[in-house]
């Protein structure tokens, strides 16, 4: 039984179907809160639910007793971690999620890996722990202690933790730096969502930092296969780095999204905000040693993206 939190989020959809698929029993969680619209995760369960192999149960990861009932009940022996609370800009207004979901949640469940003998523990970490650095691509031996958003300092607070918990008890633990993952079925905070949509309704978009941005734009099912990789190959303690192997100029991301929708941008550029970064770029050597290979170009994905898109709402 592997137990995936945040299963009604993004990346825990996806992680959790195709797990299923792989003939894995999955027990799914989350709270199914308010931070984007409940409907589309209530769809994605609805579609897990159908599924063979998988339960769902919804909990908050801050909800200690009802983890501790849960892991009683089912005894997971692998852990796929990836319920959070999500978003750079969210993180300015609404620190205290942050500290709550990312911090205190993610230490319910660390914890309880621990006293139930967990074989394999995997969690998401994020890109956003790179902060402002200027080296690229990035690679996890680079420094990163100076985050430049609450949300990126809690994702660094997890991978310390982690650490500690496998030094002191033994965990197996591999932290998982996601690189702008997009895809459908995505999260309606993200560009691709929200360009899509603005474009579609032909309304402005907000361009950061006059679309002087690279992105290492990362799609869902070449992600799916990297988490599954870290779940099938446990290490005493790893950090990956889960990213397309080149990054995109934002404006040539922009373009595809015109040319899929078939109508031009209303672009609105603006300074860059507090918490971005510039330029993304993944060094993704050591994940690609377990058999990494990134398959899906934005010209692919994008694509996919829209034809769901306009599936799902109707457009």
């Amino acid at each position: 039984m592997i137990l995936v939190t945040g299963a009604a989020g993004f990346i825990g959809y996806h992680v959790s179907k195709r797990l299923c698929e792989l003939g894995e029993e999955v027990i799914g969680i989350d709270n199914i809160n308010s931070y984007y619209d409940p409907n589309l995760k209530l769809a994605r369960i609805k579609n897990l639910k159908k599924i063979k192999g998988f339960i769902f149960d919804k909990i908050d990861i801050c909800d200690y007793d009802a983890l501790k009932d849960l892991f009683d009940k089912y005894k997971p022996k692998i852990v796929c971690h990836l319920a959070a609370q999500a978003g750079v800009r969210y993180s300015i207004t609404n620190p205290f999620a942050y500290q709550r979901s990312n911090n205190e949640g993610f230490l319910n469940i660390i914890e309880l890996c621990r006293l139930n003998n967990v074989n394999n523990f995997v969690y998401a970490s994020s890109s956003s722990v790179y902060g402002g650095n200027t080296k690229l691509p990035f690679s996890e031996s680079d420094r990163v202690d100076t985050p430049i958003s609450l949300y990126a300092a809690t994702k660094r607070s997890n991978e310390l933790t982690a650490y500690c918990y496998h030094h002191l008890f033994g965990i197996n633990c591999s932290g998982l730096r996601f690189f702008t993952v997009y895809g459908p079925w995505g999260r309606p905070d993200m560009a691709l969502f929200i360009f899509t949509k603005a474009i579609l309704e032909e309304k402005p978009i907000e361009v950061y930092n006059y679309g002087k941005m690279k992105r290492n734009f990362s799609y869902i099912d070449d992600v799916v296969e990297g988490v599954i990789l870290t779940i099938r190959n446990p290490v005493p303690f790893e950090i990956y780095n889960i990213g397309n192997n080149k990054a995109e100029e934002l404006m040539d991301f922009i373009k595809e999204i015109e040319k899929n929708c078939n109508k031009k941008a209303i672009i609105k550029f603006l300074p860059l905000q507090p918490g971005d970064v510039i330029a993304t770029v993944a060094d993704i050597q050591k994940i690609s040693k377990l058999g990494y290979c990134p398959k899906v170009n934005i010209e692919e994905g994008i694509k996919r993206f829209v034809a769901w898109y306009r599936d799902y709402y109707k457009k």
